[in-house]
């Protein structure tokens, strides 16, 4: 019987990983389709996402249920709790920025679309990378530290691209309202912010790991 409660944490684990996964790949293609002008497709996408943000919610809590009304995995059983818990910054910001893209449109400027697609790329691929190191953290620890280099890389590519964004949106002539300028300057660092809460997480899942390893 422990060891079938057990297998149902690691399923369920393994069901909140795959709904971030799918949610990461709706947040990239959504954006991306904002830039090209494709809004109806990203309206719909808002709302797949909000489906999926609270079913990752139940399962969530039912792994924290489970965890404590059965005293399974008490040596790890915090970690493994405040792992699940700063992935759901993740999965919120992923909501956050796509609601906010839905609430107040912002204007697509031909001179920065390629640029906030790519921003959105590489946020994308480094929450891509931290589900990769948290399934090794289940699975095979010792593939950890690889994967939360590539999530420091792209979380510093990004932080480069949102510079690029802001120096373009205020040096350029191509927005003449300096409000317009800091809208632009206001979605870049929201998209980026996607990147900071995986280092985030990384950051943690980096404490964890050594624990495990002592």
């Amino acid at each position: 019987m422990l060891f079938n409660r057990a297998k149902s944490i690691e399923n369920n684990i393994d069901k909140y990983l795959e709904n971030l996964i799918k949610a990461n790949l709706i947040f990239e293609k959504s954006i991306t389709a904002y830039f090209e002008l494709k809004q109806e497709y990203f309206e719909q996408r808002t709302l797949e996402i909000e489906k999926l943000e609270s079913e990752s919610d139940e399962i969530r809590r039912d792994i924290k249920y489970t965890l404590y009304k059965e005293l399974l995995i008490p040596d790890a059983r915090g970690d493994v709790l405040g792992l699940l818990e700063t992935l759901d910054n993740v999965f919120d910001t992923i909501e956050k920025v796509m609601v906010r893209f839905s609430i107040e449109k912002p204007i697509v400027w031909p001179e920065l679309s390629d640029d906030f697609i790519e921003l959105t790329k590489a946020s994308s691929q480094c929450v891509s990378e931290l589900v990769s190191a948290s399934r090794a953290f289940f699975r095979e620890i010792s593939k950890v530290p690889d994967c939360l280099v590539k999530v420091h890389f792209w979380e510093h590519e990004a932080d480069k691209i949102e510079e690029r964004i802001m120096r373009k949106a205020f040096d350029g002539d191509f927005i003449d309202k300096f409000s317009l300028k800091v809208h632009m300057r206001y979605f870049a660092e929201r998209i980026s912010m996607l990147a900071d809460e995986a280092e985030d997480v990384a950051d943690r899942l980096d404490i964890y790991t050594i624990k495990r390893s002592i």
